[in-house]
């Protein structure tokens, strides 16, 4: 991993301050909003999908972006289908939030997309923690392990969004419900197991394409430290509702009641422990990249 020089000119400030500017609305609208799933929601949520699309084309090149973006939604629309058809490998559920949208078999069509938002964040965060495993994947350990790494970090994300969006606002429905907040163990394990799917299939191409044509340098610390905030504000906006104190019960499609504060306090509970912790990990390997000498000598060294 490689870090870019202390400082920024004075012709590129302001620019540069508009832009931390619009990031940081972005986020906050995010954070503030998305927890409810209106149409506000889904613009922010499209939003979100498209700051993803824009920073891997930084990151990567425009057209190895939109080759990670069809190799997503390829595979996500047809395990998310297979689910729906089969209950393979999620469980038995079906959506309900995305009724006015067109949709791809019997999944919304925003739901592809967004897979490839918060999945292509969490791999470059897992990147991040595997010292940038995504800029040498010539190594066979990285392919296997960048891929695995990055499934659990993408999972942590649907840990903490899962209970809140099926059980409290029902944008889903689990059919037989579920012990964890009305969602079954099966959903997880199927999240691991998508995610590991198409983030192996990333891990190839990127392999083969830079094999055939390198990337260039590494992204910088600032467009790394932009994922890390894009990965954890999408945990985030579980404080809103939280801080709400919402009261009452809501019952799961198999008729189990739950508590809505305990649902709430117990998500919030869970994103400080997973999706915060990771984020936390991974700005303090950027922090420490960015402090060794030896490689801002090395960036300079390959500029």
């Amino acid at each position: 991993m490689t870090t870019e020089p202390v400082g920024t000119s004075p012709s590129r400030a302001g620019p540069e301050l508009a832009l931390w500017l619009a990031i940081a609305g972005i986020l906050i609208a995010g954070i503030g909003f998305s927890w409810n799933p209106t149409q506000l929601a889904q613009g922010l949520a499209a939003t979100f999908i498209a700051c993803a699309l824009v920073h891997a084309a930084l990151s990567y090149s425009p057209r190895r972006a939109l080759v990670l973006f069809v190799i997503c939604i390829t595979i996500t629309f047809t395990m998310e289908n297979l689910g729906a058809a089969t209950g393979f490998p999620f469980g038995a559920y079906h959506f309900e939030v995305g009724a006015g949208l067109p949709s791809i078999g019997r999944i919304p069509i925003i739901v592809g997309p967004l897979w490839f938002g918060g999945g292509y964040f969490a791999w470059i965060v897992a990147s991040i923690l595997l010292d940038g495993a995504d800029r040498r994947l010539d190594r066979p350990f990285n392919v296997v392990a960048l891929p695995i790494v990055a499934a659990f970090v993408v999972t942590q994300w649907d840990l903490v969004m899962e209970a809140p969006n099926a059980t409290i606002a029902k944008a889903w429905i689990w059919h037989q419900g579920g012990g964890v907040f009305g969602v079954p163990l099966s959903n997880y394990l199927g999240w691991l197991l998508t995610a590991w799917l198409f983030f192996t299939v990333f891990a190839l191409y990127l392999r083969r394409s830079f094999r055939l044509a390198p990337a260039g340098r590494t992204a910088s610390i600032k467009l790394q430290a932009v994922a890390i905030l894009f990965y954890v504000s999408a945990g985030l906006t579980q404080f809103v509702p939280w801080m709400m104190g919402q009261t009452g019960d809501v019952a799961d499609a198999a008729g189990y009641h739950w508590r809505i504060g305990d649902i709430r306090e117990a998500t919030v509970a869970i994103l400080l422990l997973t999706m915060c912790f990771t984020a936390l990990l991974a700005a303090f390997r950027l922090y420490a990249c960015w402090a060794d000498p030896d490689h801002r000598a090395s960036k300079r060294n390959h500029q």
